[in-house]
């Protein structure tokens, strides 16, 4: 019995490790299937960057500056700053369909499927998605590639 009780506090123990150390960071397949999003750590935030997407990559032609209109959105930041604070990362999302960046979380649903909200209006009107964890892409840039390349 004593055997038992130990063999069951050390798997709750590290089970426990094991959720703590639950990250956002990899890969995550957007709900439609469509794109898949490469999250990194950039020092102390969490940036999402567009890794694959189904057809040949469009460009970012509602973006609301005119220099950036021309540019694939292959690699393009979509998840902005994203800081810790407690069970979720907040930050920013940007909408490359109608060119808006959102105040937005995400958080872990399990460790495999990733919850992303968005809100406008001051919180007013939100929605979300959720993601699903897939293999990373092959061919995927470095994490320091992708943090050098966010915030332009």
């Amino acid at each position: 019995m004593v055997k038992q009780f130990m063999t069951a506090a050390m798997l709750s123990l590290c089970s426990i490790g094991a959720a703590s150390a639950q990250s956002p960071v990899g890969e995550w397949a957007v709900q439609d299937g469509n794109a898949h999003i490469r999250i990194v750590s950039c020092g102390s935030a969490l940036w999402g960057v567009i890794n694959w997407t189904k057809g040949p990559p469009g460009k970012d032609e509602n973006n609301p500056d005119p220099a950036k209109r021309t540019r694939s959105v292959m690699g393009m930041p979509i998840l902005i700053n994203m800081k810790h604070a407690e069970e979720q990362w907040e930050g920013e999302v940007y909408n490359a369909q109608n060119g808006g960046t959102y105040s937005s979380n995400i958080s872990l649903k399990s460790p495999d499927v990733l919850r992303i909200e968005g809100c406008v209006l001051g919180g007013l009107i939100c929605g979300g998605e959720d993601w699903t964890r897939v293999l990373l892409t092959k061919g995927a840039p470095s994490d320091q590639t992708v943090c050098s390349g966010v915030g332009k």
